[in-house]
C-alpha cells in the first residue's frame, strides 16, 4: 500500500509542479515567445482553468476506466504539453500545450485522491489520501523552486520544462511498474458532483475561496516582477524566495487542522485572511528590501495555505454527507481563482506597474472576507432553525 502512495504522491508533485514553476520563469519565457510579460501570464490561466473545470468532468467520465490506464492517459498527455510548450516556439501553441498539461493533471488528480481512499483500510485512510497530498505541498516548497532555479542556472526557461516533463515520464513508469490494480468506484454522474453548488453555504464559502486565491495569484502570478527590488533580478534569489515561500505554505497547511479544532473555523478563517490581506497591503512597501520581502513571503505562505483546512472544514460541516464532492469542488475553486489571477495581474500593471500587485491582490482578499462572513451567517442561521428547540416549537391552534 505504501509504495503505491508514494507512487501516487510523485505524480502529484510533478502536477503540483506545474501548476506553479511558470510564475519563476515567466518573463523569460515571454522575451523567448515574443510577447509582453502580462500577456505570457497566460500560460497560467491555460493550464490552471482546464485544471479545475476538467478535473469533475474527467472523473465522471472516466469512471469505468481501469485506473492505471487512467493514469498513464493523463501523464501522457500531461508530458506531452509540457514538451510541446518546450520545443514549439509560437505563443499560440504553447497557450494550446499548456491546456493540455492542465488536461492530463485534471485527469490524474481526483482519481489518485480516490484511489489513495480505496488502498487503505477504512483506518489509515486519512493518512493515506494525506500521503498523496503530500505531493502538492512538496511542489510548492521543492518542485517549483527548483525548476525556477534550472532556469535560471541554465539560462534558459524551456531546461525547465524539461525538467516537469521528466517529473511526468517518472510518474508514468512507476505507474506502470508498481502500482497494482485498483478497483473502480461507482460512477458519479457531473451533475450529481456539482449539485452541492446550488446550497448559499457551499456556493458562499467557495466564494470566499475563489476572492481570495485570485488575491493571492494576482501577485504569485508575476513575482518575478512584484520581487524583483528585492531579487535584483537574480533568478536564483527568486529561487530561494519560493523555497521560503514553500516552507511557510507547508507550515500553514500542517499547523491550520489543530487549530481549527481548537478555536474554530471561523476565527482561524477570518484571522487568516486578514493578516493575509494586511501583508499584501503592505507588499509595495516591503518588497523593496530582501529582509522584510521574507517576512512578508513568510506570513503570505502560513496564511494563505492555511485558510485551505479550515475552508473544507466549513465546507464539510456544512453538508457532511457530500464531502468527496465538496473536496473537489475545494480544490477546482483555488484552480479557478489561480486561473483568473494573472488576468486581474495582468491588468494591475498596466494601471499601477507591477510593484502594487499586492495592494490590488488585498482588494480581493477583503472581498473574500466578506464572503466568508456572509457564508457563516448563512450556516448559522441554517443550523438554528434545524436545532432540536427550534423543531420542538408548539403547533398552532385553531
Amino acid at each position: 500500500m505504501y509504495r503505491s502512495l508514494v507512487v501516487l504522491a510523485v505524480g502529484m508533485f510533478a502536477i503540483g509542479t506545474d501548476s506553479f514553476v511558470i510564475a519563476g520563469i515567466l518573463p523569460d519565457a515571454a522575451d523567448s515567445l515574443g510577447v509582453p510579460v502580462g500577456t505570457a501570464g497566460w500560460l497560467l490561466t491555460a493550464y490552471a482553468f482546464t485544471y479545475a473545470v476538467l478535473g469533475p468532468v474527467m472523473a465522471a467520465l472516466t469512471t469505468r476506466w481501469p485506473r492505471r490506464t487512467l493514469f498513464l492517459a493523463g501523464f501522457a498527455l500531461f508530458t506531452a504539453g509540457n514538451l510541446v510548450t518546450a520545443f514549439v516556439p509560437c505563443f499560440g501553441v504553447a497557450l494550446a500545450a499548456r491546456a493540455l498539461a492542465g488536461l492530463g493533471g485534471a485527469m490524474v488528480t481526483p482519481a489518485a485522491v480516490a484511489a489513495a481512499a480505496a488502498l487503505a483500510p477504512p483506518e489509515r485512510r486519512g493518512r493515506a489520501i494525506a500521503t498523496v497530498m503530500t505531493g502538492l505541498s512538496a511542489a510548492t516548497a521543492l518542485g517549483a523552486p527548483i525548476g525556477t532555479a534550472i532556469g535560471s542556472l541554465t539560462g534558459d526557461w524551456r531546461a525547465t520544462m524539461l525538467f516537469v516533463s521528466a517529473l511526468g515520464v517518472l510518474a508514468a513508469a512507476g505507474t506502470a511498474l508498481l502500482l497494482p490494480a485498483i478497483p473502480t468506484l461507482p460512477a458519479v454522474p457531473l451533475r450529481t458532483r456539482v449539485a452541492p453548488l446550488a446550497d448559499r453555504r457551499i456556493g458562499l464559502t467557495l466564494m470566499t475561496t475563489l476572492l481570495v486565491y485570485t488575491g493571492l495569484y494576482t501577485v504569485y502570478s508575476f513575482i518575478g516582477e512584484s520581487l524583483d527590488r528585492a531579487t535584483g533580478g537574480s533568478g536564483t534569489v527568486l529561487a530561494v524566495l519560493l523555497f521560503v515561500w514553500g516552507l511557510a505554505a507547508t507550515a500553514g497547511t500542517l499547523s491550520s487542522g489543530g487549530l481549527t479544532d481548537r478555536f474554530g473555523g471561523r476565527r482561524i478563517i477570518n484571522a487568516a485572511i486578514i493578516v493575509a490581506a494586511v501583508d499584501f497591503a503592505l507588499l509595495p512597501w516591503t518588497s523593496e528590501h530582501l529582509p522584510s520581502t521574507i517576512a512578508a513571503l513568510l506570513v503570505w505562505g502560513v496564511c494563505g495555505w492555511g485558510l485551505l483546512a479550515p475552508q473544507t472544514h466549513r465546507l464539510i460541516t456544512a453538508m457532511p454527507t457530500a464531502a468527496p464532492l465538496l473536496t473537489g469542488l475545494a480544490s477546482a475553486t483555488v484552480y479557478i481563482g489561480v486561473s483568473v489571477a494573472p488576468l486581474v495581474g495582468q491588468a494591475g500593471m498596466a494601471w499601477f506597474g507591477a510593484h502594487w500587485l499586492g495592494a490590488v491582490g488585498a482588494v480581493f482578499i477583503v472581498l473574500g472576507l466578506g464572503a466568508a462572513e456572509a457564508a457563516h451567517a448563512v450556516i448559522h442561521r441554517r443550523a438554528t432553525q434545524s436545532t432540536p428547540a427550534a423543531q420542538a416549537q408548539p403547533l398552532p391552534t385553531k
